[in-house]
């Protein structure tokens, strides 16, 4: 890893298990746990680890998950576990739980970046562009999120769950910053609405009714709902704006991952 000189950095927590082994995505690519599926000759898992290697603000890697069986079963990333270049932790139940357990591993004045396995398309580019900006801001937590209308562009197949605010909509980017030890308090909050996960309205109901009513009505500005969710958690919560489409691409259903797939043949095509 090459490090930006004189700057703070952060440790990264790669979320890799799996909410079920009921999943339609792990069945149909048939491996033994999501973030080991191929993409271009490379699990997912790996193209990530790669990412968070190049980037210059990410100096420890911490894999929550998959299970030790399977990751034994890749021969690189066992390699990498054995030989401490990454470290390891079994998952927990639920990417919440794990994400709040390997948090409390770490020393409470490491910098956290949380992001997830099934991000192939991720960068060191979008995680140095995340991360230098999230450690530039006065804040707790950050949000990394990408402009709708970029994303739709690249991929107008992509179905994404959209954040329509008043001033712009935008999608999740599955990056996340715990830039201080009270931010780490949004790990609990996670928990609670983990199961709502894919209901921008059940969050935003958190900050009160007629804010889900504004919500509803396409009048709620994204710094004003950003404002209350602070204030209902007593944290400073501001979001990364990214300029990358790629940064909102991960395989969550068999019709992403042959997006995911294709996009890579193109780019080999290109190459040649």
């Amino acid at each position: 890893m090459h490090l930006d000189p004189d700057s703070n950095h952060l440790t990264t927590i790669v979320l890799a298990g799996d909410r079920t082994k009921q999943d339609s995505l792990i069945n149909h690519s048939g491996v033994s746990c999501k973030a080991l599926i191929d993409i271009d000759g490379v699990p997912m898992v790996r193209r990530v680890i790669a990412a968070l290697k190049g980037s210059r603000v990410v100096d420890k890697i911490l894999l929550s998950g998959p299970l030790q069986s399977e990751l034994e079963s890749d021969a690189e990333l066992k390699q990498m576990v054995s030989s401490a270049e990454v470290a390891w932790l079994a998952p927990e139940s639920s990417p919440s739980t794990s994400a709040y357990a390997a948090m409390q591993s770490l020393p409470l004045e490491e910098r956290v970046l949380l992001t997830t396995a099934d991000h192939p398309l991720l960068t060191p580019e979008i995680v140095d562009a995340f991360g230098r900006q999230s450690l530039a801001d006065d804040v707790d937590v950050t949000v990394g999120l990408a402009p709708y209308a970029l994303v739709q562009e690249a991929y107008p197949e992509m179905r994404k769950t959209v954040l329509r605010f008043s001033d712009g909509e935008f999608c999740g980017c599955n990056l996340f910053a715990f830039v201080t030890p009270e931010g780490r308090r949004a790990a609990s909050f996670w928990r609670k609405i983990e199961q709502e996960r894919k209901k921008p309205r059940v969050v935003i109901g958190l900050l009160g009714w007629w804010a889900v009513l504004r919500y509803r009505m396409g009048v709620l500005p994204l710094e004003e709902a950003l404002a209350k969710l602070s204030k209902r958690l007593g944290l400073r919560i501001r979001v990364v704006i990214l300029p990358y489409a790629n940064a909102a691409v991960d395989v969550d259903s068999i019709s992403d991952l042959a997006l995911v797939r294709g996009s890579f043949s193109k780019a080999a095509v290109k190459e040649d």
